[in-house]
């Protein structure tokens, strides 16, 4: 039996070739999705079943905070009930950014229903509010190696942007290779000015983003905290490895201080995705990551804060993928070919 860290991916994952996972590989799930859809029908939201059943994708329709944040919940939730037990014992659960209340429930300390109601509801404060914006820029190269005096120069520019009240600049997500930043227009525009071209695509506006993890969402957290019970979060069965690197240990962690990071520092502060990985590889030295679905794009950022780490001695892209290929260390859940690896057979 293989050992394995489950990573729940964040927003901007479920995307056009995303549309119809729920009903490809959950169809089986269909009382729990219901139960989902009772509460946005209550609220008077569209069904995820009908989001997932659309006839076409649509960027205004299924990016929206309070559309993909329980597509892209409910894809992990189910994608992660999927994973055969028999083959894989997960050791440890984490997720990027809103992929965190995924990974809440996944780890036993929301249950899925309750998972569901704070993601829900969050997504949907965030669409509500919209304050700010995200924007997204490597700092290493192509070949994925680590280059920290390029990160320390693009943080350093952007705290040079940061001049508040006329500009807001700030570290949203310490993601792999690259760094997720966040602020008002005025400081989104000044960095997309000071920054080459990269790939044919960066700097990277990211469609129906909120300043995600920065103090411009202190009205999103307290309306969160105002709307969401104490009586929601209990015990982890499972490690949580949250977006500081802390762990949140079973039979050893105080719901009341689980909630308050979650509806707090959480929204309001940078989550640093990489160290949350490399912690897991350290504490847990698991056999697999798996990253649940939707979407494949967050393979690369593991991999990437992986070689950050020096794990398993990679260095560079050729190095991961040199591993991958002779004892795989990624198993993204939307590349059916890799779900089936850990799965059970249906």
């Amino acid at each position: 039996m293989k050992t394995a860290v489950v990573i729940c991916p964040g927003r901007g994952t479920y995307n056009k070739s995303e549309l119809g996972y729920l009903a490809r590989h959950h169809a089986d799930k269909a009382s729990l999705l219901a139960a989902f859809d009772a509460e946005r029908r209550a609220r008077g939201q569209e069904e995820l079943a009908a989001l997932d059943g659309a006839a076409t994708y649509a960027v205004a329709r299924h990016t929206r905070g309070d559309n993909a944040s329980g597509l892209i919940y409910a894809c992990s939730c189910f994608d992660f009930a999927d994973i055969d037990g028999e083959a894989v014992e997960i050791v440890a659960v984490t997720g990027n950014s809103m992929g965190w209340y995924s990974a809440l429930a996944c780890a036993g300390a929301l249950t899925p229903e309750d998972g569901f109601t704070v993601v829900n509801t969050m997504g949907t404060l965030m669409q509500e509010s919209l304050i700010g914006g995200q924007i997204i820029y490597p700092f290493v190269g192509e070949d994925w190696a680590d280059d920290d005096a390029r990160r320390r120069e693009l943080l350093a520019l952007a705290a040079s942007i940061h001049a508040p009240p006329l500009r807001h600049l700030a570290l949203s997500i310490d993601l792999g290779g690259m760094l997720v930043l966040a602020g008002d227009a005025a400081g989104l525009d000044a960095f997309e000015a000071a920054v080459p071209p990269l790939q044919g695509r960066f700097p990277m506006r990211l469609a129906n983003h909120a300043a995600f993890h920065t103090a411009l969402q202190e009205p999103v957290a307290e309306r969160g905290r105002a709307m969401l019970d104490h009586g929601l979060f209990g015990q982890p069965r499972l490690p949580l490895v949250d977006g500081r690197g802390a762990i949140w240990w079973p039979h050893a962690s105080d719901p009341a201080a689980l909630r308050d990071y979650t509806l707090g520092a959480q929204v309001t502060q940078p989550y640093d995705f990489t160290r949350a990985v490399v912690t897991a590889a350290r504490e847990f030295a698991p056999d697999l990551f798996i990253v649940t679905g939707p979407g494949t794009t967050l393979g690369g950022a593991v991999a990437q804060s992986l070689i950050r780490a020096g794990w398993r001695d990679m260095r560079a892209k050729t190095d991961f993928q040199r591993l991958q290929e002779s004892d795989p260390v990624l198993v993204s859940m939307g590349i059916d070919e890799q779900r089936r690896t850990v799965t059970r057979p249906r």
